[in-house]
């Protein structure tokens, strides 16, 4: 037991970091009639606001990409600038991208894919994070609407853009695969990735690719196929830790609620990242 003890220092442990994906559904404070708004998006009440930032409470991950959030005041709505660093692109639309962060971790902000985001589309929210000795490239996405299980379909405006988005998110693997990076892209898809996808195959021929959400079903609204997805390449690919795949399911059952609260839930996965200090960070 001496011998153990005497050793246990010199072993790295890993640290427990909890990630996370959540598309809040147009969130925000904008009023009915605003021009920025499609007329069938329902406004938030305050108490939906308050019903919202206890999940994301109960969510409790140090790292969620956020998507559909109207800038960063509405995001500290959830996620209050006391427990979390917010990162929003800088893109002039009403869906925009972002990253909350808990306090504890220190980031570098890098920027925005605006590849991503060509005509009315959404930029990607890149950041860097400092987890003691190692480094974890995150970047949050939404990709196109209108291409969920085809692939290029003749005459489909999504699906070509949603290919050229492919490409654009291939590239930036492939960059991070040349630097040798631990990274995660995670977000809203807007795509069924299970079988033989198209993109995901596209993805993977940049860098292997761990997806927490393979084979598995979510059980938000219920029982449906993914769309929001956690991919991690790299060294993260062995840090990902899929059997903690967890959506967090609203108390709220009936469907009337999507409208005030979101028609995606938080879905999440934790992270085993090696500490070579010992120090476990806040999680």
């Amino acid at each position: 037991m001496l011998l153990l003890i005497l050793l246990l220092p010199l072993a790295a442990r890993a640290a427990d970091l909890k990630v996370a994906t959540w598309n809040l559904d147009w969130l925000t404070t904008r009023q009915a009639g605003d021009r920025a708004l499609p007329r069938d998006v329902t406004p938030r009440s305050a108490d939906d606001f308050d019903r919202l930032a206890r999940y994301a409470r109960a969510l409790n991950a140090d790292v969620v990409a956020i998507e559909e959030v109207d800038g960063w005041s509405v995001a500290s709505r959830l996620f209050p600038r006391d427990r979390y660093s917010i990162h929003m692109t800088h893109d002039h639309v009403v869906q925009r991208v972002g990253i909350a962060v808990r306090r504890s971790l220190h980031y570098d902000v890098n920027p925005d894919v605006t590849g991503l985001g060509f005509g009315h589309l959404r930029s990607g929210a890149d950041i860097t994070l400092h987890l003691g000795a190692a480094d974890l490239r995150v970047l949050a996405v939404h990709l196109k609407k209108g291409c969920r299980d085809r692939w290029a379909v003749a005459g489909s405006l999504a699906c070509r853009e949603l290919r050229d988005q492919a490409q654009l998110l291939a590239d930036w693997i492939a960059a991070r695969r040349q630097e040798g990076a631990a990274f995660l892209i995670l977000g809203d898809f807007n795509r069924i990735m299970d079988g033989n996808d198209a993109v995901l195959a596209s993805l993977r021929q940049a860098a292997p690719l761990v997806r927490a959400t393979e084979g598995r079903s979510s059980p938000c609204w219920g029982n449906e196929s993914f769309i929001d997805h956690i991919l991690a390449g790299g060294a993260a690919a062995a840090w990902m830790r899929p059997e903690t795949l967890r959506v967090l399911r609203y108390r709220e059952t009936d469907p009337a609620w999507k409208d005030r609260l979101s028609d995606h839930c938080p879905v999440s996965v934790r992270l085993a990242v090696p500490d070579g200090n010992g120090d476990p960070h806040e999680g």
